[in-house]
């Protein structure tokens, strides 16, 4: 049997590389379209917690806009504004930032939050899940005009929400994200829906 010269090797190498890209680009290209569609199952899953599907009539994903630093998706029936839900992170978690999808009504009432990710601590700020603490529930019909700006806090610095015991950090960093975002609905609401 002869042995293999190097170019001969070479060529072999460049075959299979060649096979591996196109076998890749195949998978992807056959797969694409799927994964597109399973994430946007996903967060019109996500939307649909924070504000129900039959109060709008609009796509939601279709009517978003980007003001730095939200994206905001905007909820009409029959053309007229109903509520925005925004995509908002707090930089302030224990360990890093916490994505939040926060819903508010026209009025300015909450409709809803939750968390879609973070890296707190399991057992301790990972209660600001729903599956893991009704935490969360306890903003739902909060808005800006029924209560005091000091109240919208948590309880040990002398606002309205509970806090973990052992982790204030994490609840301090919510509260004050819906705050800051019930402020900029307040404040942008015309924008927001033009």
């Amino acid at each position: 049997m002869k042995p293999s010269s190097p170019a001969n090797a070479a060529l072999h190498i460049g075959l299979f590389s060649f096979m591996i890209v196109g076998l890749v680009t195949l998978v992807f290209h056959a797969t694409k379209d799927k994964i597109a569609n399973n994430e946007r199952q996903t967060l019109i899953s996500s939307l649909q917690t924070v504000l129900p599907q039959d109060s709008y009539d609009n796509d939601l994903l279709n009517d978003v806009i980007k003001i730095q630093p939200y994206t905001i998706y905007r909820a009409r029936k029959t053309n007229q504004p109903i509520a925005a839900i925004f995509i908002s992170t707090t930089p302030h978690g224990y360990n890093g930032d916490i994505r939040l999808l926060i819903g508010i009504n026209i009025d300015g009432k909450i409709t809803a939050i939750r968390v879609l990710k973070h890296k707190e601590t399991p057992g301790l700020g990972d209660k600001i899940e729903i599956k893991k603490s009704d935490w969360v529930l306890g903003f739902k019909h909060k808005s800006l005009s029924d209560m005091s700006s000091a109240q919208w806090a948590v309880k040990q610095d002398g606002g309205s929400f509970d806090q973990f015991t052992g982790a204030t950090i994490t609840p301090r960093a919510i509260v004050n994200e819906v705050k800051k975002t019930g402020l900029f609905f307040q404040q942008n609401q015309q924008v927001i829906f033009q």
